[in-house]
Parts: C-alpha cells; structure tokens; sequence
C-alpha cells in the first residue's frame, strides 16, 4: 500500500483517510467472517422485541390524554388548583390539565384551531369561562370529560353556584391527538432501532484497531500517514462496512415484509414524511456511529490487550445506554429544557433529533443539528489520535523532551 504521492510526498490528510478507508473497507468485507457477522442480529432480535417500552416516562406521555386550557389566566389557574384539590380530596385521577392559550378579556377563543395544532397530543381544549364551559375535540373523549370538567369547574367556583356548571360540548373530527400518539410510536421506534444498530455495529472499530495495535500496522501506518488520517479512515471504513450489512439486513426484512403481506401500517407517518424520515436516519446513524466509534478508538489507544478492551468498552457501552434512556425521557417532554439539552448533547443529539423528526416537521434544526454533530465527531478524533501518539507512539511534547535529554546526556558524557 503506498502512502505518498507520485512526487514522494506524504498524502494530505483527506487523501490518506480515503487510502485507508479503502484498505480496511475492502480487507474486511472479503473476509470469511464478514459473513458471520450479517448472522449476528439474529441473536440480539428478543432485545429488540423488548426494548419496544424503554421508559416509563415515555410510554405515560403516549398514553395519557391532557386536556388543555384556553381560558382566561385567572380561570386557568383557578382550574388547575381545583385539580390538584379534587386530586388529593377524592382520589380521583382526573384529566391532566396544561395551560395551551390564556385568553384576553373579550377574546374569542378558536379552540377547534387550538385542538388541531396538536399541542402536547391533547384530544379537547375547555374555552369559555366557568360559568360557561366549552369543550372542543373528539367527540368520545368530550363525552367521558364532561362530568369532570363540571366537577373541575364547581370547585374552582369555590361551590359558589347552586348547581354544577354545564359543559357545552363541539365535537372535532379531525382531532390531532390520535396522530400525536402514533408519531410518538414512531419516534420511539425510530429511536430504538438506531440505538441497536448503533451499538451492535460500533464494536467493530474498537477490535480492528486492538488487533492492529497487536501486529504493529497502526504503528507503520502512524509512521507513513498522519494519525488523524488513521483513525478517520478506519472510522469510515467501518460505516462503510456498516452500510454493507445494514442494506443487506434491511433488504431481508423488506422480502420477509412482503411475503407476510405486513407493512408499516403500525407506525403513523412521521412529521416530516417517510422519505425525509429515513434520510434523516441514515444521517443520524452515520453521525452516531462515528461519534462512539470515535470514543472506541480513543479507549482502544489505552488498550493494549483483549481483556483490557473489555474493561474499558464496558463503562462505555453502559454509558451509552444511559444516553439513549436520555433521549428517550427528553423524547416525551417536547419543547422543554430537557429535550433541548438531549437536542445539544452531542452523544444523544442523534436519538434526540430523530425523534423529534417524528413530530416536527421543519427541517433547519435538522441542518443545524448535523453540523453540530460532525464537529464533534472531528473534535473526537483528534482528541484521540493524540492521546494514540502520546502513549503509544511516545511522541510529543513529553517524548520530545526525554529523547532531547538523552541526547543532551550522551554528548555530555563524550
């Protein structure tokens, strides 16, 4: 393999990145065990089945109807503090209740509009006022509410009137809290499934580069090109590879799917619709297979032995489970301060972005969110190559200073 240019020169960092992506892409896909590793996702399949619920946070916000306030700001809280009494009096669960729009004095509130905006997945929005409630939304879950809105209502009166307000009801046929619950589904499948495959795939860098380290390649290989180039060549060798078994993996599961005559119809579309969706996800997997391929190469530059990359993948691996309960968790609180941290965090801005593709449908974050991600993954890498050549290839400014010594010493002594 020759690493320098046709005028004898050393290759530019790009340029050996792709000579090495090329070696390990090649060297691993005509590999006998290339074949056993396609057969490796049959094992982790009952992981699969039973990651479906990774958070009770989650699987509450999908469930869960909340039924939002469009009132003025008084009778808004007055509403919410008569459902934390009546909560804590009677024991009764009653609807959660969320402030979506605290209306004007003499503002005439578009709670149909309100119900489709889809705030927070909530199935009815109350308008009106206490003495005249208006529920609007699907035409079930006002029906069951009624009775507890006037209770709600009653006590938030302070039992001022002599009989329980009535609730007039506008049913909407169209509601969109049915569509959220679904793109929640979606988001977390999506979630899921870039977890699995991020973790199953990501391993791969960590061995190749350990049993490198072993026959003393990385070492030529560090000597020829710069390091940087070294590990962002196997970095994208290894997605390469990655893509490999995944087009192979998903072609058999699209076969399996139509010879079942099954689909996706247990998945609403996502926000930004399924082509965009997927593209998204190949994205977000590239980004989040390189970031922990990133961090398995700078623990694998620590490692000098199997059992020591044992010992070090482990607390990673685990770490990387905590994030994606992270994501997950952010996942079921749009729009708060949790999801926007999950959003930043580099490690699980990947699970956190592909969720929100789910539900949001405007691009630009998305744009952003990439942009971000692969700074980071730069960042990664040089970070690890120089830990690599710091303690393996004794190199820089440490190394410098001991070599310059010795030298020092020497020329003294003669």
């Amino acid at each position: 393999m020759n690493l320098s240019s046709g005028t004898g020169q050393r290759l530019s960092t790009f340029a050996a990145a792709l000579v090495i992506a090329r070696r390990d892409f090649c060297a691993i896909l005509f590999s006998r065990s290339f074949i056993f590793f396609l057969l490796g996702p049959l094992f982790p399949v009952i992981v699969a089945m039973a990651a479906g619920s990774v958070s009770h946070k989650t699987q509450e916000a999908v469930t869960r109807p909340v039924l939002g306030l469009a009132m003025s700001k008084a009778d808004n809280a007055a509403l919410l503090a008569a459902s934390t009494t009546l909560e804590f009096r009677i024991g009764y669960t009653l609807p959660g209740l969320s402030v979506v729009h605290n209306a004007r004095p003499g503002e005439t509130v578009d709670a149909k509009r309100l119900v489709k905006e889809q705030h927070g997945g909530m199935p009815a929005v109350l308008s009106g006022t206490l003495h005249h409630p208006v529920l609007t939304g699907n035409q079930g879950q006002i029906g069951e509410w009624q009775g507890p809105v006037s209770l709600l209502a009653e006590q938030a009166l302070n039992g001022s009137e002599q009989v329980f307000p009535a609730v007039e009801t506008v049913p909407v046929t169209a509601v969109a809290a049915r569509t959220h619950q679904d793109r929640m589904r979606t988001a977390q499948g999506g979630q899921t499934l870039l977890f699995l495959l991020t973790m199953l795939l990501a391993g791969m860098v960590l061995s190749n580069l350990v049993e490198e380290k072993g026959n003393k390649i990385i070492e030529v290989l560090a000597a020829a090109v710069p390091m940087d180039a070294v590990f962002f060549g196997k970095l994208f060798a290894m997605l390469g590879v990655s893509f490999v078994g995944i087009t192979v993996w998903g072609s058999a599961y699209g076969l399996l799917t139509l010879a079942g005559g099954a689909g996706l119809g247990g998945y609403a579309a996502p926000a930004v619709g399924w082509p965009a969706f997927i593209a998204l996800g190949v994205a977000y997997f590239a980004m989040a297979y390189l970031l922990l391929g990133a961090m398995f190469l700078t623990l694998g530059s620590m490692a000098s032995t199997v059992r020591e990359v044992q010992t070090l993948s482990m607390p990673a691996s685990m770490g990387q489970l905590m994030v994606f309960f992270f994501a997950s968790y952010a996942m079921a609180q749009p729009g708060s301060r949790i999801e926007r941290a999950a959003e930043i965090f580099p490690l699980s801005s990947p699970f956190a972005m592909l969720a929100r593709a789910a539900q949001d449908g405007a691009v630009m974050p998305h744009v952003m969110a990439l942009l971000w991600q692969a700074l980071w993954v730069t960042l990664f890498v040089r970070f690890g190559a120089q830990l690599f050549r710091r303690r393996v290839m004794k190199s820089g400014p440490q190394g410098a200073g001991k070599r310059k010594g010795k030298r020092g010493g020497k020329l003294a002594a003669a």
